[in-house]
């Protein structure tokens, strides 16, 4: 079963929640929920797996969160 590594990132400019992947070139998601994007890039891959011409039955995505904060 293939995974791929899903990168969650904060934008604070843009107050969004940001989904990129380098084992999937293409995958560029944003929403304003945590889990809202989360719930996106598990539609998206395997539409975009479609897309490339890969086809999985059973796909596991292994999300890493980051989010910078500055304290005072």
């Amino acid at each position: 079963m293939p995974e791929y590594t899903i990168i969650l990132f904060w934008d604070d400019e843009a107050s969004v929640w940001i989904a990129e992947s380098q084992d999937l070139p293409g995958l560029i998601l944003e929403s304003e929920s945590f889990d809202s994007l989360v719930e996106k890039v598990k539609e998206a891959v395997p539409e975009l797996l479609e897309i490339c011409g890969t086809d999985h039955t059973q796909i596991k995505l292994h999300f890493k969160a980051e989010r910078l904060a500055v304290v005072a």
